[in-house]
């Protein structure tokens, strides 16, 4: 006879309260000067309006744009359009990126927070998990977004760790510690015969 310990994680859920919360988006770094970079800079700062989205569509236009360049530029477009709240935009965005640079994190990391806005649970799993295994940089942005998506989906045990994860990456961000705040774990040993 031996015994085996696990943990047991109840957390109190209020989807409304975890997607009013958001997920910061993980913009593509573009260096450099002219729309490209601007359009960089409006994603990063969450500065979405019309102008933003003008710079980004300019620059892919430009064809002096490297390969690398304009799968970022799509990636930031995308974050541009989600915050104007044209999720199908988006997608669109991050999925023609990927098509180019099938290595870029940021971009499975956006399209999963884009598919959780459009409740595709599933999908937004398999693709921020993707991104993670990239290692973007931002890596805290997916994990706390797998953890609301976990969390949504029922698996609460992955969504803790995922908001740990996301707090221990970004400790200076108050977001996971809030939610992991709402968790409470019991240990409790099973009797193996």
């Amino acid at each position: 006879m031996g015994s085996n310990a696990f943990l047991t994680v109840t957390v109190a859920l209020s989807v409304m309260g975890v997607l009013a919360a958001g997920s910061a988006a993980a913009g593509v770094t573009v260096l450099g000067t002219g729309n490209a970079r601007a359009c960089y800079e409006a994603a990063e700062s969450r500065d979405y309006n019309e102008k933003a989205l003008a710079h980004c569509s300019e620059a892919l236009g430009e064809t002096e744009l490297s390969h690398y360049d304009r799968a970022a530029t799509l990636v930031n477009r995308g974050i541009v359009k989600m915050g104007l709240k044209d999720l199908n935009g988006a997608v669109a965005d991050y999925e023609k990126a990927l098509t180019m640079r099938q290595d870029m994190g940021e971009a499975y990391v956006n399209l999963g927070i884009a598919y959780m806005f459009q409740q595709k649970d599933r999908e937004a799993e398999v693709a921020l998990t993707r991104g993670l295994e990239l290692r973007p940089s931002k890596a805290h942005v997916g994990y706390y977004t797998r953890g609301v998506v976990n969390e949504l989906m029922g698996d609460v045990r992955s969504a803790y760790h995922d908001y740990r994860m996301a707090a221990e990456l970004a400790p200076a961000w108050d977001e996971p510690k809030a939610q992991l705040q709402r968790f409470r774990v019991i240990s409790s040993e099973r009797k193996m015969s």
